[in-house]
């Protein structure tokens, strides 16, 4: 049986602003396992990045505020630990690789030297084994002459090495925990499809947990086990890639699915949007977050905030739609298609 590596119970997150009280991250509660990749799904605002950088203890504090929950990594609360506690668990056990890979690294010291710091700094090794460590390692994410390369600046590498070099850095000292922030962003589609398939590849490898952070649903299909779909602070529906990709139930989850690009053309209708904007967190809204721009909302949903009904033994969704009592509202049939064109492409890609 997997060991439960972590477990995030009931966080909220404020931010002190001009403007009032910020509910970023409003009650989120998820787990991932040893070896699994979990991934967070969501427009931008939903509450992501804050979400991964609450695990890290990034959030400054002041503005950033752990108003509630606990973090447990390892069976340890990481909320309470102080900076100097927290920075012996960063890099040695929880690894961070971020969204931009030229504002990540530090474009004066050669690439080998911003590896082997990380090295020199968490494990107890001679600079020539930090080095050989170093080496190694831009040869396992897939740079080729890492000799040479070792010895080269960041603007030598193409963005796509680039990120790479990032990866080598968060996996120099063999995190139990990776997380990935939008990592293959700023990146062209055939570059992102080399640095998730690599990202696979080093997990079986390794055996790493991974959290993957992402606003495009798509690219998860063949690289997490699971997902959490976040809206307005709040994980809205839970599952593995199976249930949201074959039964996805929350509306919210339907138009992040019905919006993703056909690049093959498997289907001929226009390309759906999700209307309207997310809400203002500082007043966040009474009921359902999504119901203003919910096509299937019901009276319920303006008074009341739904709970977390259960679907399934591994799938949960935050919508009145699934109690009992409520219409049978299915998946609307043009967004079925596009998913299922979709998962067609994806599956003869392998």
């Amino acid at each position: 049986m997997r060991k439960k590596l972590l477990e995030v119970k009931d966080l909220k997150i404020n931010f002190k602003t001009y403007a009032g009280i910020v509910q970023a991250v409003r009650g989120v509660n998820f787990d991932l396992y040893e070896g699994e990749t979990l991934a967070i799904v969501g427009e931008s605002g939903s509450g992501k990045s804050v979400t991964s950088n609450a695990i890290m203890k990034l959030i400054p504090q002041p503005p950033g505020i752990y108003a509630e929950g606990q973090i447990l990594f390892d069976g340890k609360d990481l909320v309470p630990l102080s900076e100097k506690e927290m920075s012996k668990v960063r890099g040695n056990d929880i690894s961070m690789i971020f969204q931009d890979p030229m504002t990540a690294l530090n474009p004066t010291m050669r690439v080998g030297k911003q590896i082997t710091e990380v090295i020199l700094k968490h494990t107890k090794v001679s600079k020539e084994e930090a080095k050989e460590r170093a080496i190694k390692l831009l040869e396992l994410v897939g740079i080729p002459m890492p000799e040479k390369r070792f010895r080269q600046y960041p603007h030598e590498f193409s963005g796509g090495m680039r990120q790479r070099v990032v990866i080598a850095i968060a996996l120099a000292a063999d995190p139990k925990l990776l997380i990935a922030d939008e990592p293959t962003t700023a990146l062209d589609v055939t570059i992102q499809a080399q640095i998730l398939e690599l990202m696979k590849d080093i997990q079986k490898k390794r055996n790493t947990s991974i959290i993957f952070i992402t606003h495009d649903l798509g690219v998860v299909a063949n690289v997490a086990d699971r997902v959490a779909v976040m809206y307005a602070g709040q994980i809205v529906e839970y599952g593995t890639v199976n249930d949201i990709f074959y039964n996805p139930k929350h509306p919210y989850t339907w138009g992040l699915l019905g919006s993703m690009p056909d690049l093959k053309n498997n289907v001929k209708e226009a390309l759906r949007t999700i209307p309207g904007s997310p809400p203002d967190l500082t007043q966040p809204p009474k009921g359902d977050a999504f119901a203003p721009r919910n096509e299937f909302a019901l009276a319920i949903d303006y008074e009341m905030e739904p709970p977390m009904f259960q679907v399934s033994e591994t799938h949960f969704a935050k919508t009145w739609l699934l109690h009992p009592d409520a219409p049978k509202v299915e998946v609307p049939e043009s967004i079925s298609r596009r998913i299922e064109g979709y998962l067609k492409e994806a599956q003869r890609n392998g």
